[in-house]
């Protein structure tokens, strides 16, 4: 017998499994008070659990309007599903296993920007919005020079919400008390602040009504911050089958995530007045985010980032196999523990470390390193070369175990492997250039020597080069396992 869809029908006529957690139907008929860039299974495991505790709270008193902009469909999904999805809350929280199921209830309903891009303009002429968040990844935050505000949709993220702040604007005559809040969730620092600056040179580039501007910087506050859960999506379909068998009806938007949040806001005390879910738990406001972020973004984000090449290489398929490889994981925790921490200032940083060693080792949570693979050569960008670096300017040598996962990572890539990655045909190119003949030292040098790329002379950083080179020799004369069981040799991490 086939399961009934979720939907509100659904849980107005059937009692709610034990243990399932379900809005009440006041909470599903609230006024539409956030707009959402992003449909994706991170916002849905994050933002929105925080904005329906705080309806429960009392404290929001709205609902959300997605806008999808990648095509997935899940907009059309979460239609039929009323807006509604189920959050499985899966982890281990103070040495004690957490399993929670909440049925969301704050989304309203989703909208298409390609297919619907007059109903999202219409969404930024309703008078109670105060809320806009987003989640484009790295490389949504950028200004593309050839936008234009009449194409229906802007081809980019800055310039979607540009012209949707530009048609609040003058839907208001320009009334700085119909200023909104900018939450941008996207993993880059001062995502806020660089997300205005692109939104303001839009503004000047497009020949906008002047005042709109003004009314960008003195009405609408795009505040810079750091998210940190591991939201590992949507289970493959035999798992969610099984999930779906013990809750009694289907659910396409199943969304699995661990149990650790924080979700950090900077704002001063007039600001965080207007922040509905502040003093949720998991939710800091704070004067400076910059050592929050680093400490996340390097150690959470970058032992991630420079693990999955190797481990995908070594047949891994998810974090947690990653973690228990008898190779991978003493790669995982070397790299973590003895590259990264040492090049970190924030206060308990070696607590955190430990604390995302056991929350990759979570048991409940499938995280497919396929997914974490995309857009690797932005992520390296950003998570690792900084770490690199740094460890060289404190240490006077190259952080070993990155050197390796790097020279994993350039093998990855040449293979083809990330599902999308916006620069890895440049990093192919390079292999391509070199030849097919080239050694390892003239591939790695090539390609550290991309400045460009990488944001840096990489290839300047003392004995980097070299280490990768050594790193990527061994990977492609004896394969991914025997050269990390000689890199943990040489290590100390195990023996050989």
């Amino acid at each position: 017998m086939s399961l009934p869809v979720l939907n509100r029908d659904l849980l107005a006529s059937a009692a709610p499994r034990t243990g399932l957690h379900v809005p009440s139907p006041a909470l599903l008929d609230l006024p539409e008070r956030a707009v959402q860039f992003g449909t994706g299974a991170f916002l849905r495991g994050f933002v929105e659990a925080f904005l329906q505790e705080a309806n429960e709270a009392g404290r929001f008193n709205g609902r959300v309007v997605m806008v999808g902009s990648t095509g997935s469909g899940r907009d059309r999904t979460l239609a039929e599903q009323d807006g509604l999805y189920t959050l499985s809350v899966q982890g281990i929280s103070g040495g004690e296993p957490v399993h929670q199921q909440h049925v969301i209830g704050v989304v309203s309903r989703a909208l298409s920007a390609t297919d619907e891009w007059d109903q999202v303009l219409a969404c930024a002429r309703a008078p109670e919005l105060e809320l806009v968040f987003s989640n484009t990844t790295e490389v949504g935050i950028v200004l593309d020079q050839d936008d234009q505000p009449e194409l229906s949709p802007p081809r980019s993220f800055p310039g979607k919400l540009a012209r949707f702040l530009y048609e609040r604007a003058r839907a208001f005559d320009f009334d700085p008390a119909r200023g909104v809040l900018v939450l941008p969730c996207e993993l880059i620092e001062n995502n806020g602040s660089k997300l205005r600056e692109i939104v303001l040179a839009l503004a000047e580039r497009w020949a906008l009504d002047p005042r709109f501007a003004g009314w960008i910087r003195d009405a609408v506050p795009f505040l810079n911050t750091l998210v940190d859960r591991i939201v590992p999506g949507t289970p493959a379909a035999d798992a969610r089958a099984e999930a779906e068998t013990a809750l009694g009806y289907r659910d396409e938007l199943l969304t699995v995530a661990e149990a650790y949040r924080l979700f950090v806001i900077e704002a001063d005390d007039a600001l965080r007045a207007r922040i509905p879910f502040a003093g949720i738990d998991g939710v800091t406001v704070a004067a400076d985010v910059s050592l929050f972020r680093e400490r996340k973004v390097r150690m959470l984000n970058g032992a991630h980032t420079i693990t999955v090449p190797a481990a995908l290489l070594a047949g891994c398929t998810t974090v947690l196999e990653a973690v228990n490889h008898p190779l991978v994981g003493p790669f995982l925790r070397g790299a973590l523990l003895d590259d990264i921490v040492p090049t970190l200032d924030a206060p308990g940083s070696a607590q955190y470390a430990l604390a995302v060693l056991d929350r990759f080792a979570n048991p409940y949570v499938k995280h497919a390193l396929t997914d974490i693979s995309l857009q690797q050569t932005m992520k390296m960008r950003v998570r690792i070369v900084p770490t690199v670096v740094r460890y060289a300017e404190r240490t006077g040598r190259a952080p070993e175990s990155l050197a390796f996962g790097f020279a994993a990572y350039l093998l990855f890539v040449r293979d083809g492997g990330g599902l999308a990655d916006d620069q890895g045909d440049r990093v192919r190119a390079h292999w391509t250039d070199a030849g097919a003949d080239a050694s390892a030292e003239t591939v790695v040098q090539r390609i550290c020597a991309d400045a460009e790329l990488w944001g840096t002379e990489l290839d300047r950083v003392p004995g980097f080069a070299a280490a990768a080179a050594s790193a990527l020799d061994a990977i492609r004369r004896d394969g991914v396992e025997s050269a990390l069981a000689a890199h943990l040799e040489r290590s100390a991490g195990v023996p050989a």
